[in-house]
């Protein structure tokens, strides 16, 4: 009896989820499934309250497109994504790939300057913490240069495709609309961040990585 019960149960939770009916938590996993804290990982969770370790890790091997870079794996995923969206009509640019802990702070130091340090940290990681370094992550853009790094990316073609496909390919929307609360970063619809096919397909119903992987909210930096 308690067999039959036990497999009622599981396919009721089947019928469940292939009805849409669990919400994203159902599709969060424990952190221990994968390695999210070496910084070569492909999965590794980089955020306010995660730094780099060592805070001046460099990728082992960086592929050069267009005059940016990424890690191998990322790379060839990117390649396959720009190549697929341009047979859908829709020319993808890389904006920014990899930068160094010497380019992040130059670029955050920028920022400090001209917006203030709590402005500067909703749009710019300071250096040792950004998703950059691990040579995981491509900022895109479309070809006409248009609402290049702003929220309006979000409406072009590049954007719309992006968000629509990119799973596909292993990379995920990093920083979407509605979570700055969890990721403590503004609405980034450019900002394309390597995790691989299998995570990026369980992503779909699941907003940021600190939420699949069941981790704090990272809104500000820890002390």
């Amino acid at each position: 009896m308690l067999n039959g019960i036990s497999r009622m149960a599981g396919a009721v939770a089947a019928l469940v989820l292939s009805l849409g009916m669990i919400g994203p938590s159902a599709t969060a996993v424990a952190p221990g499934a994968y390695d999210i804290d070496s910084a070569s990982s492909l999965q590794v969770v980089v955020n306010k309250h995660r730094p780099l370790n060592p805070a001046t890790y460099v990728p082992g091997q960086l592929v050069r497109i267009q005059g940016e870079r990424l890690r191998l794996e990322a790379a060839d995923a990117y390649k396959q994504l720009a190549k697929a969206a341009k047979t859908a009509g829709v020319n993808i640019i890389p904006v920014s790939g990899y930068r160094s802990y010497s380019q992040q702070a130059s670029l955050y130091d920028s920022y400090v300057r001209q917006y203030g340090q709590a402005t500067a940290d909703t749009l710019a990681a300071r250096p040792g913490y950004s998703e950059h370094q691990t040579g995981l992550a491509m900022d895109i853009g479309n070809a006409s240069g248009v609402c290049a790094l702003q929220a309006c990316f979000a409406n072009t073609p590049a954007g719309k495709w992006a968000a629509n496909n990119s799973r596909t390919y292993g990379f995920i929307i990093r920083y979407p609309a509605g979570a700055e609360g969890t990721t403590g970063y503004t609405y980034e619809p450019w900002h394309l961040r390597y995790v691989g096919k299998v995570v990026a397909q369980e992503m779909k119903n699941v907003a940021t990585l600190e939420d699949y992987f069941q981790l704090e909210a990272a809104p500000d930096y820890l002390p």
